[in-house]
C-alpha cells in the first residue's frame, strides 16, 4: 500500500502504539491529543503536531480517532474545531473509540453531507493487543469503504471483520463488553477463592487457564491480579462508560441484562472508592474489600 497522509487523534494507552504501527509502515501522520505530552514520543519519531482535530484532518486522506467517551467523539469529530470542519471531500474518518451505536449513525449521516466517509471500528485486545498489533477490529459502515481501509486495519490487528452498516461495529463491541463484564466477575471470584484457600494464584491460572475455564481475561488480567499489578490496560472509568452504553441500548431494545447490571454496580463501587484510574482488573480490590481480604 502506498504511504498515506493520516490524521491521528487520541494518543493514550492504546492510541499511541496503534499510531506508531502506522508510522513504522511509512505512513505520514499528523497528530492531535488534548494533552500534547502524551504525543511527544510520536512527535519525536516524526509525527507532525497539529493544534486541533480540524488541523489534523485538513491534509489527511484518512483520519483515525481513538478518544475516551462518546462526548469526546462528538466534540472531536463534530465540534467547531472538529474533524469534519477540516476534512476534505473524499476523506475517510475511522472512529476506533468504543462509543454509542446511535452516535456512529449520526456521524455517518453528518459526514455524508460533506462528501466524507465514516467507519465505526472499535477494537478488543487492550493495551497488549495495541502494542503487539493483535487487536480484534469490528467495523460498521459501507463495505467498499471498509475494503479500501482494510490494509491499514491489518497493520493494527489480527482479526478484522465487517459487521454491517454504520453502528454495527459499535453494537458488536457492546456484545464483547457484555461478555467481558461477566467473565471478569468470574476471574476475580476465582482468584479470591484461590487466595482464601491458600493456593498460589499464579499456579491456579497455569492449570485452569488451559482447560474449559480458559479465557483471555484469566490468562492476561488474571496474571496481573496475581502479580498485584492494577495499572491500566483498559481503565475502570472507560469500562463503566461501555457498560452504561450497553445498558442504555438494551433498555431501548427492551432487553433485560441483569448480569451486566450487577457487574456495572461493582464497577461503580470501584470508582466511588477512587479506583477509576486503575485497570479493569482493579475490580479485584472491591470484592477483596467486601470479604475483608487484603487486595
Amino acid at each position: 500500500m502506498e504511504p498515506m497522509d493520516i490524521g491521528w487523534i487520541g494518543t493514550g494507552v492504546m492510541g499511541r502504539p496503534m499510531c506508531a504501527h502506522l508510522m513504522r509502515r511509512g505512513h505520514r501522520v499528523r497528530v492531535f491529543n488534548r494533552s500534547r505530552e502524551k504525543a511527544e514520543k510520536l512527535i519525536q519519531d516524526g509525527a507532525a503536531w497539529c493544534p486541533s482535530p480540524a488541523a489534523a484532518a485538513s491534509a489527511a486522506d484518512l483520519v483515525f480517532t481513538m478518544v475516551g467517551f462518546p462526548r469526546d467523539v462528538e466534540e472531536t469529530i463534530l465540534g467547531a474545531q472538529g474533524v469534519l470542519e477540516g476534512a476534505r471531500a473524499g476523506t475517510v474518518v475511522v472512529d476506533m473509540t468504543t462509543s454509542s451505536p446511535a452516535l456512529a449513525v449520526e456521524l455517518y449521516q453528518r459526514a455524508r453531507e460533506k462528501g466524507v466517509d465514516t467507519l465505526d471500528a472499535p477494537v478488543s485486545g487492550g493495551d497488549i493487543g495495541a502494542r503487539e498489533a493483535t487487536l480484534a477490529i469490528m467495523v460498521g459502515g459501507e463495505k467498499p469503504v471498509f475494503e479500501k481501509i482494510r490494509p491499514l486495519f491489518e497493520i493494527l490487528g489480527k482479526t478484522i471483520a465487517h459487521m454491517g452498516p454504520s453502528g454495527s461495529g459499535q453494537n458488536t463491541k457492546m456484545c464483547n463488553q457484555i461478555l467481558i463484564a461477566g467473565t471478569m466477575i468470574g476471574c476475580v471470584e476465582s482468584l479470591l477463592y484461590a487466595h482464601k484457600a491458600g493456593l498460589s494464584q499464579a499456579a491456579v491460572i497455569d492449570i485452569i487457564g488451559q482447560g474449559a475455564a480458559s479465557s483471555w481475561t484469566i490468562n492476561n488480567l488474571g496474571r496481573r491480579i496475581a502479580a498485584h499489578d492494577f495499572n491500566p490496560g483498559f481503565y475502570i472509568k472507560h469500562f463503566i462508560k461501555d457498560m452504561g452504553i450497553a445498558l442504555a441500548e438494551a433498555q431501548r431494545m427492551q432487553l433485560s441484562l441483569p448480569g451486566l447490571a450487577l457487574v456495572h454496580q461493582f464497577y461503580l463501587a470501584a470508582q466511588a472508592q477512587g479506583h477509576g484510574q486503575l485497570g479493569t482488573q482493579g475490580l479485584y480490590r472491591v470484592l477483596a474489600q467486601m470479604n475483608h481480604m487484603t487486595p
